[in-house]
C-alpha cells in the first residue's frame, strides 16, 4: 500500500503539492517555501543488522554515535542505496516517506520535530510533497521518540 493510500485509510487530513523535482529534503523545503525544520526526512540504519528508519528534520544530520547510545547496539551504520531500494521497491530513491510502518521496519523519531505542529515529505517520488499534521502522523506511525541529532551549520 502505498502512502497517500495509507493517509486516506487512516482518516487524516492531508495536503499533496507538485514541484520541480528535488533529490535532497533541503531542496525540497526550498521549492516549498517550507522552513528545513518541518520537512522530515528518512534515514536507513542498520543497526546490529537490523534496518530501523530514523526521521529527522531536513536541518539536522544524524549522528550516528548518539543513535548507537540511545539504541544500545553493538553496531550502526547507513545503509546502502541497492539495500533501500530493495526495502522501497515501489518509492524513487531517495523519496521515502518516513512510514517505516508501510516496510516492516522501526521507526525513530528525532525529538527535534517532537513539537511541530505540522510535518512535510517526499512521497515516495522526487515531485511530490505532502503536508499533514504532527499530530496525525505520529498517531498512523507510532514513532518511537529519542534524540540522535545535531543541527547542520552553513
Amino acid at each position: 500500500m502505498g502512502v497517500l493510500d495509507f493517509l486516506s485509510k487512516g482518516g487524516v487530513k492531508y495536503e499533496v503539492t507538485e514541484h520541480k523535482p528535488t533529490f535532497s529534503a533541503q531542496q525540497m523545503a526550498a521549492v516549498e517555501h517550507e522552513p528545513g525544520r518541518y520537512v522530515a526526512k528518512p534515514v536507513i540504519v542498520k543497526a546490529d543488522s537490523e534496518y530501523i528508519m530514523c526521521v529527522l528534520a531536513a536541518s539536522a544530520k544524524i549522528d550516528l554515535g548518539k543513535l548507537k547510545k540511545q539504541l544500545a547496539t553493538k553496531s550502526v551504520e547507513l545503509a546502502e542505496e541497492e539495500e533501500i531500494s530493495k526495502l522501497f521497491g515501489d518509492c524513487e530513491l531517495g523519496a521515502e516517506p518516513p512510514f517505516g510502518n508501510l516496510y516492516d521496519l522501526p521507526t525513530y523519531m528525532d525529538k527535534m520535530l517532537e513539537d511541530d505542529d505540522h510535518i512535510m515529505f517526499q512521497a515516495g517520488s522526487h515531485e511530490k510533497a505532502v503536508r499533514m499534521s504532527m499530530a496525525d502522523y505520529r498517531r498512523l506511525v507510532k514513532p518511537k521518540v529519542i534524540e540522535f541529532s545535531y543541527q547542520m551549520t552553513s
